[in-house]
């Protein structure tokens, strides 16, 4: 299961919050990424390039 606790610590480092990401993406995604649920590539994509960091740096993989 994939964790983005990484993307919200990464955001608050920054001075950012979770809104300031809508820019990037519609607000349900938004939602699915607080709920831990699945995401698209592509809006990961978009979330790395809007925040310049690579994909470790925003989520991580927990083994259930």
């Amino acid at each position: 299961m994939m964790r983005y606790y990484k993307l919200f610590d990464l955001l608050a480092r920054r001075g950012m919050k979770k809104t300031d990401l809508l820019s990037v993406m519609a607000a349900p995604t938004l939602a699915k990424l607080s709920k831990g649920s699945t995401v698209t590539t592509d809006v990961l994509c978009k979330i790395c390039e809007y925040l310049d960091c690579q994909p470790s740096d925003i989520m991580e993989y927990i083994k259930e």
